[in-house]
């Protein structure tokens, strides 16, 4: 994984810097623009992210998600272990998936408490650049493929709920957790 250069402690806060939307909030549901300045207020703007996240027990977080309509998106699939640095993805685009698909579940912080299954690739190719502006192109497996597939949708308007292909189990799990089905906007994986 690539290493970010910032430091923020994985320790939970007790009032995370950011608000996290949930589904039904407008916001969710628009397409993010692309970062056209990598500065220090954008570092500012991804270790605020990271805290909400780590505070959260997220393992990904898109800038959407925090009412900020941004192509920036950070994960952390390791976060109890201090020694792995979280991944900063900003104008992340897929340049190749590939042909394999598996089905596991998937939750969302701006879903809580919801957790269904989702078919995914198990490898993706992604360019990006990190948050000192440095270009990347890699390629992802498994989990991690999983997290940042889950957080471009929403750099796209689209939530993990939508790719649900169990409508039954999607119905039940959203009224559990007192959530609409009118928010869901299916889409075709």
């Amino acid at each position: 994984m690539t290493s970010s250069t910032l430091t923020v402690s994985k320790s939970k806060v007790k009032t995370p810097p950011l608000q996290v939307e949930v589904l039904g909030s407008k916001t969710l549901r628009q397409a993010a623009k692309r970062v056209t300045q990598i500065n220090h207020e954008l570092r500012d703007l991804v270790a605020q992210m990271l805290r909400t996240m780590y505070s959260k027990d997220g393992i990904g977080l898109a800038a959407p998600q925090v009412g900020i309509l941004k192509q920036i998106l950070v994960l952390d699939i390791d976060p109890e272990n201090p020694a792995t640095a979280p991944l900063v993805l900003i104008n992340p685009v897929v340049e190749a998936q590939g042909d394999t698909l598996a089905v596991g579940d998937e939750g969302c912080l701006s879903i809580p408490g919801v957790f269904l299954p989702v078919k995914r690739p198990v490898q993706v190719t992604v360019s990006f650049k990190d948050e000192g502006g440095k270009l990347h192109r890699r390629v992802f497996t498994d989990l991690t493929a999983r997290v940042i597939l889950h957080e471009i949708d929403h750099l796209q308007g689209v939530m993990f709920v939508d790719r649900v292909e169990n409508p039954l189990a999607l119905a039940q799990e959203l009224t559990k957790n007192r959530f609409s089905l009118a928010d869901v906007r299916r889409v075709r994986s």
